[in-house]
C-alpha cells in the first residue's frame, strides 16, 4: 500500500508519466529528450522562452488544481476551493497569455500564499506527528516565499524559469532512463509491492520520518535565510519621510516654497544645510513638486549672495534616489568645489529634480522637466527667511547634471526671467541623449548597462505617450524593466537588478536592438541640448571616462564652435567619469577661478574654440 501511495503522490506533481504509462518505448524517449531540451531552454534563455514559460506555468497549474481534486475526492473545502483556485490560474494565463506573463510573480505570490494557508490547514490532519511538522513546514515555506516574491517580482520571473526548468529536466531525464531500462534485454524489474513488502515496516516508517524531519529543516532553513536576505537588502533602502509628501493645496505659481528643513546629514564647516521642498513644472508643463537642498555659508556678510545651481549626476530615478535623502549630499565629495564656494561666500542650491525625493516621474536626461526643477528650486530658495540672494546664477553639473545644467541655461529667460544666467559649468555632461543612446547600442551589453537603459526608457515612457514600452523590451518583461528602476545604486537591493540583468540571454536581450528607432529616438534627439546659449560655457572631461565616450564630448565641442558659442573646455588624462570632481581634481580650482570671474564680470571668459582651427 505503500508504493500505491508514492505513486498517486508522483501522479499529483506530474500527469505526464501516467499520459505516456501505455505508450511505446520510442515515443516515451522523445519524449524524455524533448523535455529535457524544453528546461535547458528555459533555465539558460528566461527571456527568450518567457511565453513557453508562460504557457508551462499554466497547463502545469491546471493539471495540479485538477491532480489535486483526482486524488482527494474527500478533501476537505478549503483543500477544494485552492485546487480550483490552481485551474483558474492555469486558464487565466493560458487565455491572457501576454498579459499574465506581466503579472505572472504576483500571481504565483498568490498561489503560493494561497497553498501556505491550505497546507496550515491541514496540518491537524495529519496521523503522525512527523506529517503534521512537515504540512507545517511547507506551509509557511510556502507563505514566506509568497511574500518575497511580491517584494521582488523581477527576480521570481527568473527563478520560476529555473525551478520550472529544472522540474522539467528531471522528468525528461526519469522517462529517458526509463525507456532505456525497459529496452534493456533480460533486465526485469521485480514489482514495487514486492520490494516494499521485503523491507521491515519498522525501519521503513523510521526512514520516512527521518526524512519529513530533515526536509522540514530544509525547508525553514531555506525560508528563513531568504527573509533574513530580503532584510539586509531592505535595510539598506532609502527611507522617504513625511517631509517630501505635498500638502493638499500647493500655491499654484512654480518656484514658490512650500516648506523648509534642517538637513539631517552632515554639513560642511562653516555653512548651514535646508531641504526646501517647492513648486515646479514637470516636463510638459505639468504643476509639479520637487525637493533639494540649500547649503547657505554661515559668515555674515553685507549684502545678497550669488548663486551656484548644481545638477547632480546620475543617482537612479526612483523616488529614493534623492541626493536630499544621503546623509553625505552636501559634502565635497558630492558637490565640487563646495568648500571653496563657501569660503566665498556663495549660496549652493542643489534640486533632486522632480520625482526624487518628492512624488512624480523622474525627468531622467528630458532637458526641460530637469531645467526648470533646477531653475524653480532657486526661486524657492529666494522664500527662505533671512536669506538673501543675487539673481545671478552659474550653474553646474555633471554627467546627467550636465545635461540639466545645459537646459537650465537654455530656457532661463523665458521660464525664470528674474534669474541671471551668466555662466554654465559641465564636467562629462550627457548632452546629446540620442548620441548617447547609439553608442549604448553599439556596445556589448552588459548588466549594469541593462539597468541604465531601464533607467532611460520607463521615465520617457511614462513621460511621452507615444513612447511605449512594449515596442522596446521582450515580451512579457515589463515587470522586471518596472522594477530596475525601484532601486539606487546606492542600495543594496541593486544587486537583484544586476542579477536580474545577468540572467538576460546575450542572444535575446532585454530590450530591442535599436532604442535609437521610431518615437523614442526622436524624443532622445528632442532633447538634445542644443542652445543657444546667452552666456559662456565650460566643459570638463576625462579622457578615460567608462560611461560616456569621450570622443562624444568632442564632437559636441566641434558643434558648439561652429554654432559660435563662447566655450572654454579642458581635457584630462587618464581621468574616468567621476575624477573631475573629486577632490583632488585639477578642474576644481579652473572652475572655481571661471566661476568668479563670472559672478564679478572681471574678464572677457577665455574661448578654446581657435584650439580647433
Amino acid at each position: 500500500m505503500a508504493w500505491v501511495r508514492l505513486k498517486r503522490n508522483a501522479r499529483r506533481w506530474s500527469a505526464l508519466p501516467a499520459l505516456l504509462e501505455g505508450a511505446p518505448l520510442p515515443v516515451v524517449a522523445v519524449a524524455g529528450v524533448g523535455l529535457v531540451m524544453l528546461g535547458a531552454l528555459i533555465i539558460t534563455r528566461p527571456l527568450t522562452s518567457i511565453a513557453l514559460l508562460g504557457v508551462y506555468v499554466g497547463i502545469s497549474a491546471m493539471v495540479s488544481g485538477a491532480a489535486e481534486l483526482a486524488t482527494h475526492p474527500s478533501a476537505s473545502r478549503w483543500r477544494r476551493f485552492y485546487a480550483a483556485l490552481w485551474m483558474l490560474a492555469g486558464v487565466g494565463i493560458l487565455v491572457f497569455l501576454e498579459r499574465s506573463l506581466d503579472i505572472l510573480p504576483r500571481l504565483l505570490a498568490a498561489l503560493l500564499i494561497l497553498g501556505g494557508l491550505a497546507s496550515l490547514g491541514e496540518v491537524m490532519a495529519g496521523r503522525r506527528i512527523t506529517e503534521r511538522i512537515l504540512a507545517a513546514a511547507w506551509g509557511v515555506s510556502q507563505i514566506v516565499f509568497g511574500i518575497l516574491a511580491l517584494a521582488w517580482p523581477d527576480v521570481t520571473v527568473l527563478v520560476v524559469a529555473v525551478v520550472f526548468g529544472i522540474r522539467t529536466i528531471t522528468l525528461g531525464a526519469t522517462l529517458l532512463v526509463r525507456s532505456i531500462r525497459s529496452n534493456t534485454p533480460g533486465r526485469s524489474r521485480p514489482a514495487p509491492e514486492a520490494v516494499l513488502a521485503a523491507a521491515p515496516h519498522r525501519r521503513a516508517q523510521i526512514l520516512l520520518a527521518g526524512g519529513r524531519i530533515l526536509l522540514s529543516l530544509l525547508l525553514l532553513s531555506v525560508s528563513a535565510a531568504g527573509w533574513a536576505l530580503n532584510d539586509w537588502l531592505e535595510d539598506g533602502a532609502p527611507v522617504i519621510d513625511a517631509f517630501y509628501d505635498p500638502p493638499e493645496e500647493v500655491p499654484a505659481a512654480h518656484g514658490r516654497l512650500i516648506r523648509m528643513d534642517d538637513f539631517a546629514g552632515e554639513v560642511p564647516p562653516g555653512a548651514e544645510v535646508w531641504r526646501i521642498l517647492y513648486t515646479t513644472r514637470d516636463a510638459l508643463g505639468r504643476p509639479a513638486v520637487a525637493s533639494g537642498l540649500v547649503i547657505a555659508p554661515t559668515e555674515s556678510r553685507p549684502g545678497a549672495r550669488p548663486v551656484i545651481a548644481w545638477n547632480h549626476g546620475t543617482t537612479g530615478v526612483a523616488r529614493g534616489c534623492a541626493p536630499s535623502l544621503r546623509d553625505a549630499s552636501a559634502t565635497r565629495w558630492a558637490i565640487p568645489a563646495l568648500d571653496q564656494a563657501i569660503e566665498r561666500g556663495w549660496v549652493v542650491v542643489a534640486s533632486d529634480y522632480s520625482g526624487q525625493g518628492a512624488p512624480g516621474v523622474f525627468p531622467y536626461l528630458i532637458g526641460r522637466g530637469e531645467a526648470r526643477s533646477s531653475l524653480d528650486a532657486v526661486l524657492a530658495a529666494r522664500e527662505i527667511p533671512g536669506l538673501a540672494l543675487l539673481p545671478d546664477v552659474v550653474a553646474w553639473g555633471h554627467s546627467q547634471g550636465g545635461h540639466a545644467a545645459l537646459w537650465m541655461s537654455q530656457i532661463a529667460a523665458d521660464y525664470a526671467p528674474d534669474l541671471e544666467v551668466l555662466g554654465t559649468a559641465v564636467l562629462a555632461p550627457a548632452a546629446e541623449p540620442l548620441e548617447l543612446a547609439e553608442e549604448v547600442g553599439a556596445s556589448r551589453a552588459n548588466a549594469l548597462l541593462t539597468v541604465l537603459v531601464s533607467w532611460v526608457l520607463v521615465p520617457y515612457a511614462d513621460t511621452y505617450p507615444d513612447v511605449r514600452l512594449d515596442r522596446y523590451i521582450a515580451p512579457g518583461s515589463r515587470a522586471i524593466v518596472r522594477e530596475m528602476t525601484q532601486r539606487c545604486p546606492t542600495e543594496p537591493g541593486v544587486i537583484v537588478s544586476v542579477v536580474t540583468a545577468l540572467g538576460v540571454s546575450e542572444d535575446r536581450p532585454l530590450f530591442a536592438s535599436d532604442l535609437t528607432a521610431g518615437p523614442l529616438g526622436e524624443r532622445l534627439a528632442a532633447n538634445a541640448a542644443t542652445g543657444p546659449w546667452d552666456a559662456p560655457l565650460l566643459i570638463a572631461w576625462g579622457d578615460a571616462d567608462e560611461v560616456i565616450p569621450p570622443r562624444l564630448q568632442e564632437r559636441f565641442v566641434h558643434r558648439l564652435c561652429a554654432e559660435g558659442e563662447s566655450v572654454r573646455w579642458v581635457v584630462y588624462r587618464g581621468y574616468g567619469h567621476l575624477q573631475t570632481l573629486l577632490p583632488g581634481s585639477r578642474f576644481l580650482p579652473v572652475l572655481v577661478n571661471w566661476t568668479r570671474a563670472r559672478l564679478l564680470g572681471e574678464d572677457a571668459p577665455i574661448d578654446d574654440c581657435s584650439r580647433l582651427g
